[in-house]
């Protein structure tokens, strides 16, 4: 087992001192983003001697991965983050495996450096992702249906000025035509109009209107404008599924499903990329052409993930991407020993209580905000809280 030293990332948009709060860690840097535990080199996890992750793997992948991992993947597959957001990230949407792989290898072929403020794919890999709150968590994924999109941009018309009611009826017509949402879509983020009047006009409008304030949708349109004041992701965001999550429960998202984490603290785990195209709410570049490209235009509820195979303090997460699954430890008490289930090299994090892992070949006592990379050449494992507590386990799923 690595013992894993993680970095906290400070972007805008993080809770002031959540995920150190959470993990019982000294308060180092604030705003307080994301954890990233894993071998990502753009800010791997290192070991106690201060190696980094990436790579300790290099130096024996089949060891540590696995055969099977290391030849499908080359590295470890999964990225595992502590999220943090007091203020909505932005709308943003993730490529496949074949879009991601072809359209890197455009943009390296142009001469674009990697760190180009307009480049669009910083590697080679898809990003599908789950999400498991551990608090109220509140984000948009995918599309409404166009019906209800129109019902709403029908009530606020009589509330808003005569140029803004204009914008807003043409937008009623373009769901009302051929391939709405995605032209909807384009309407909001590559029209001529002036989009940012018509978000500033509508969202005084619902402010000023207690039945408007009364409808969620809505609401949430008022409260993004205050952190993003006229930015035409506040638009996109009518046209989203509103969705909340409690603690508990898990969102599972994939290639083409535009979506934005809007607040909340949860665990993330994800494809090991960067590859985002975004629609809003952001000061980065937004090439619209190729997030409509990438973009599933299709009404969708929002996917949640249940569990599979649950049992006593124990629930396993296994969305529809061969990277990686999610396995939560929670137990009120201590408890005997609980089978981990890990295929390859794992990931371990403690976040409340305390655990005896082990494995094949050794034994560690996980406290709070602890984490340990497991390789594949260590297993079977097995978890055993000494008292309450929470463990999070990830890996790739076995094929």
């Amino acid at each position: 087992m690595f013992e894993l030293n993680n970095t906290i990332r400070d972007y805008h948009w993080g809770s002031e001192n959540q995920i150190t709060e959470l993990l019982g860690l000294e308060e180092s840097i604030s705003p307080q983003a994301e954890m990233w535990l894993g071998a990502h080199p753009g800010c791997p996890s290192r070991t106690v001697q201060g190696a980094g992750l990436d790579q300790v793997i290099a130096e024996d992948p089949q060891r540590i991965l696995g055969a099977d991992i290391a030849q499908r993947y080359g590295s470890l597959p999964f990225l595992v983050k502590v999220l943090s957001a007091a203020q909505p990230l932005s709308i943003q949407v993730h490529p496949t495996l074949e879009q991601a792989k072809s359209r890197f290898a455009k943009e390296n072929a142009s001469g674009k450096p990697l760190d180009a403020a307009d480049r669009n794919y910083k590697d080679a890999n898809h990003k599908p992702e789950m999400l498991y709150a551990l608090t109220d968590f509140a984000a948009l994924s995918g599309f409404r249906e166009p019906a209800a999109i129109i019902n709403d941009l029908a009530a606020l018309q009589p509330h808003v000025n005569a140029d803004s009611a204009a914008v807003l009826a043409q937008l009623v017509e373009v769901l009302q035509g051929p391939d709405p949402l995605a032209q909807a879509l384009e309407f909001v983020l590559g029209s001529d109009q002036d989009i940012a009047a018509v978000v500033t006009d509508l969202c005084a409008a619902i402010a000023a209107d207690a039945g408007l304030c009364a409808q969620v949708q809505l609401a949430e349109l008022v409260r993004i404008n205050q952190v993003y004041p006229g930015d035409c992701g506040v638009l996109v965001a009518l046209l989203l599924n509103l969705v909340f999550l409690r603690p508990g429960q898990a969102i599972s998202l994939a290639a083409g499903n535009v979506h934005a984490y809007l607040r909340g603290l949860g665990i993330e785990v994800m494809a090991n990329s960067d590859n985002v195209l975004r629609g809003g709410l952001t000061s980065k570049h937004i090439d619209v052409a190729e997030l409509l490209d990438v973009t599933i235009a299709q009404p969708a509820p929002a996917p949640l993930l249940e569990p599979v195979g649950a049992a006593e303090n124990s629930s396993l997460y296994q969305p529809d991407f061969d990277e990686f699954q999610l396995q939560v430890i929670d137990c009120p008490q201590a408890q005997e020993p609980v089978t981990l289930q890990l295929h390859g090299a794992s990931v371990l994090l403690c976040t409340a209580g305390s655990f005896t892992v082990r494995t094949a070949q050794a034994e560690k006592t996980l406290t709070r905000g602890q984490s340990v990379l497991v390789g594949a050449d260590e297993l079977p494992a097995s978890a055993a809280a000494l008292e309450a507590g929470t463990l999070f386990a990830a890996s790739a799923q076995e094929r």
